[in-house]
């Protein structure tokens, strides 16, 4: 590891609705956090399941907050930093690097970049209406605390922040359809 933990560890926040499908393959590209010690803890902040994402949250080890808004997330998080993401989306290899180098060297808010992979064409992105958590988003603990209200989802948080961008990429979550929520 090239760089050290001087800004302290990363806690994941995702808020779930319906997103057994979804949540292992987001998880599964926290691995490497995790082995290298970045990632602390993955907490799911529920919003009314009805499926099984809870039984995907156990298996995994994740904290499972269940009928909560992302306030009590970040509250119960132990990590300096937060990592906010969308059920679906996809970190990169690579992804540890770019956050490390971030949570040591800056303070401000940072959001990964878009792989050019991504399942979207770049017509759609252009047109579709911007999901403020599509790229991640990694951001202090107490500067999400000042942001996040009671009753406020993660969407609505991102929507107040600018960000810069890290080197690392994401593959983005695939767009929701309303009934699914």
């Amino acid at each position: 590891m090239a760089f050290g933990l001087k800004g302290g560890m990363l806690s994941v926040l995702i808020e779930t609705r319906n997103d057994e499908d979804l949540l292992a393959r987001t998880l599964a590209s926290l691995v490497p956090g995790a082995v290298e010690g970045l990632v602390r803890e993955v907490i799911l902040c529920d919003r009314g399941s009805t499926d099984h994402t809870w039984k995907v949250a156990d298996h995994a080890g994740c904290i499972w907050l269940a009928e909560t808004d992302i306030a009590a997330g970040i509250g119960r998080a132990k990590g300096d930093w937060l990592l906010f993401m969308e059920p679906g989306a996809r970190l990169s290899p690579g992804w540890t690097e770019p956050v490390l180098r971030h949570i040591s060297e800056a303070s401000g808010p940072a959001r990964f970049t878009r792989t050019r992979a991504s399942e979207e064409r770049l017509v759609a992105r252009i047109f579709a209406a911007r999901r403020p958590l599509a790229e991640g988003l990694v951001i202090s603990k107490p500067q999400a605390a000042a942001l996040a209200k009671p009753g406020m989802d993660a969407t609505a948080m991102a929507r107040k922040v600018s960000a810069r961008r890290l080197g690392g990429e994401i593959s983005a979550a695939p767009k929701r359809n309303s009934s699914a929520a």
